[in-house]
Parts: structure tokens; C-alpha cells; sequence
């Protein structure tokens, strides 16, 4: 992997079921089972689907015009089968106001495009999701280990 396209983050364990998770640039955040305000992993990935389509459709519809008000909620059934616990019915809503005038007329009109594109080819994270990409569980040596 190339230092363009690599991606990382670092997870410490603070206590039994309460983590920080780091990334490069000095960023953190609290992750743990939900027994208390920290994000759930559940919770994270809900996150990083919305974020990163909100990201998308922002930056498109934002070149037209500021929005009066932006939100975006993320849902979803985490459930257990026969494959065992996952996520299904994932919905990504968007409530977004632009003000009036011709501007916010442009954005209002680039609005469906952009959360399209997001979906269909701008989002790494939910283009990810539904492609399905295999993920490996590996035992990296540890600081006390030789």
C-alpha cells in the first residue's frame, strides 16, 4: 500500500469494555460497550456511513448554497442469525434546507443528485459496506513479546 491510500487507526484499551481509538493526526475518542455516553462500535459504523456521505453531499451542495440547516440520521437493526450478529435495513436521511432565492434553489436541485453519487460511488465507507470487502483478524507481536 501506498502512503496515499493506506488508512489506520489505533485502539487502547483503557478498562474491561472501554477503549480509546486514535488516529494519526492526534485525534481520539471514547468507544465502548454502551454502558455509558462512549459509542458503541455499532454506533461508529452507523457514524461513518453518515458522516461520510454528509461529507459528500455537503462539499456538492455547498458550492451553491450555505444550508440553513443540515442534519443527517443514520439507522438500522442489528440483529443475530444463522451468519451471525449483523446490521440490516441501513437508512441514511437526510434534512437539509437551503434559503430561499436562486442559489438555494441550485442546491435544493443538486441535493438528490449528490446523496446519489454519495451512494452510488463517492462514500468509501458505505460503497465498502455493500460491496463487502473480507476483513482479517491477525496477531501482531506484541511490546512484550519476541
Amino acid at each position: 500500500m501506498s502512503s496515499d491510500t493506506f488508512r489506520s487507526v489505533e485502539i487502547e484499551r483503557t478498562s474491561l469494555g472501554q477503549y480509546v481509538v486514535r488516529n494519526v493526526r492526534g485525534g481520539s475518542m471514547s468507544v465502548g460497550t454502551g454502558e455509558d455516553g462512549s459509542f458503541t462500535p455499532v454506533e461508529l459504523l452507523l457514524a461513518a456511513i453518515g458522516g461520510c456521505t454528509a461529507i459528500d453531499v455537503d462539499h456538492i451542495t455547498s458550492r451553491r448554497a450555505e444550508p440553513a440547516h443540515f442534519t443527517v440520521n443514520v439507522t438500522g437493526d442489528k440483529i443475530r442469525d444463522e451468519s451471525g450478529n449483523r446490521m440490516q435495513n441501513l437508512k441514511v436521511e437526510f434534512t437539509v434546507t437551503f434559503p430561499e432565492g436562486p442559489e438555494g434553489d441550485q442546491a435544493r436541485e443538486a441535493l438528490p443528485r449528490a446523496m446519489q453519487q454519495s451512494h452510488d460511488r463517492l462514500c468509501t465507507v458505505s460503497r465498502t459496506v455493500e460491496l463487502g470487502t473480507p476483513v482479517s483478524t491477525v496477531e501482531a507481536a506484541g511490546p512484550d513479546r519476541d
